[in-house]
């Protein structure tokens, strides 16, 4: 089998790399990653990888010499990216963080390949396009989030107009039990604490802020097609339950698992098939208590501007995202207070909703884009006044 990995040297890179390095029957195409060239050579070296790409052009240099000998391409910058992503696979795993991940993916499918999609951006600015994208190629797109794998392998067999509602869990990050005046205080070094989950910087952040799920809420809906009214959060303290699916008749059926991403991406990758993965089996009787509590939409308001993005619809979660990606940018900057990522986000979307144009649907990549382009534009000036 002929994969990709784009985003290789993140958290669900390595996760997805330790998989790969178990099979005999691998030929890795492309693998791709930022600055961690040292890193993005070594792996490509162990899975003898065709081509690795830097994002970032001023790397090639490093990455070049890494892995001289190899006979592995090399290449750098955006544009580089798009390319690899073009090179035939059977299956690529889009783990490229941010709306930086969406180019490669579309390109990605017009292989026909099967994407296994961890980059949640992808169908939170571009929903419509990206599913489109996959029907117009006969591609496949698996979800590689923890929750959407949950939710998908929950409906294997089901009928899905028979679905009532979905339930997808949050941990509650490092703050679950802050109040809010001491959320405004929170510093960098405490939100990149995460209780559960071992992640990159950013995404332990908006773990902490719950904006992680706010983007997740979008995902269910563009990935699934449920309704808003039918999609529930509710922060579960041991990340065991990842989702559950709630049926007509009442019942609910949960999946259950370790926090390990190797489940969610060995699903995906394996798929129809289960194979063996190396995650740990669950001692029902020594994790002894699951929790759940409602979400504080006071203290996190990131899922309510998630659902005030879902009902305004168009452009809207290209808005969001791109606020979200600055509003993080700032907060790590020291730019901003934690507290204050929220109220930068909403005052975005805000602000452009009152320009007009937001809830045009999405018909095309380049609106997109433009949308995403003038959203980060908004929300810089808008740091600049908060700072």
């Amino acid at each position: 089998m002929r994969v990709s990995v784009f985003g290789a040297t993140g958290s669900i890179g390595e996760s997805t790399f330790d998989l790969l390095s178990r099979r005999a029957d691998i030929q890795a195409v492309a693998l791709t990653g930022g600055r961690n060239v040292a890193r993005l050579a070594a792996q490509a070296r162990a899975l003898r990888a065709e081509i690795a790409v830097t994002a970032h052009e001023d790397c090639y240099g490093a990455l070049k010499e890494a892995l001289a000998g190899s006979g592995i391409e090399v290449a750098a910058g955006t544009g580089a990216l798009i390319d690899a992503a073009a090179r035939p696979a059977d299956w690529v795993m889009s783990a490229i963080v941010g709306a930086a991940g969406l180019a490669p993916g579309f390109r990605a499918l017009a292989q026909g390949a099967t994407l296994a999609l961890a980059n949640k951006e992808s169908l939170v600015t571009a929903g419509p396009l990206l599913m489109a994208e996959a029907a117009r190629h006969g591609a496949r797109i698996l979800p590689v989030d923890s929750e959407h794998s949950a939710v998908f392998q929950a409906l294997a067999g089901e009928d899905i107009a028979q679905v009532e509602r979905v339930i997808i869990t949050a941990s509650g990050g490092p703050f679950r039990e802050w109040s809010k005046a001491r959320l405004a205080q929170a510093t960098l070094a405490q939100a990149m604490t995460h209780p559960n989950w071992a992640m990159g910087q950013r995404i332990t952040i908006d773990s902490a802020s719950l904006f992680n799920k706010a983007l997740e809420l979008i995902e269910t809906r563009e990935y699934f097609g449920f309704e808003p009214s039918q999609i529930e959060a509710v922060v579960h303290p041991q990340s065991i339950i990842h989702a559950l699916v709630g049926f007509r008749d009442g019942a609910l059926m949960a999946h259950m698992g370790p926090p390990d991403m190797r489940h969610a991406i060995g699903y995906a990758l394996n798929w129809p098939e289960r194979a063996e993965l190396p995650v740990a089996r669950l001692d029902l009787a020594q994790i002894a208590t699951l929790s759940f509590e409602a979400p504080d939409p006071d203290r996190f308001p990131a899922l309510r501007l998630a659902r005030e993005v879902m009902d305004i619809r168009g452009h809207a979660g290209a808005a969001f995202n791109a606020a979200k990606e600055i509003a993080l940018d700032a907060f790590i900057a020291g730019q901003i207070g934690f507290l204050g990522m929220a109220e930068l986000v909403e005052r975005t979307v805000d602000s452009l909703l009152s320009d007009g144009g937001l809830q045009d649907p999405v018909t095309a990549l380049e609106t997109v884009e433009a949308m995403n382009h003038m959203a980060r534009k908004r929300a810089q000036a808008l740091v600049a006044r908060m700072g």
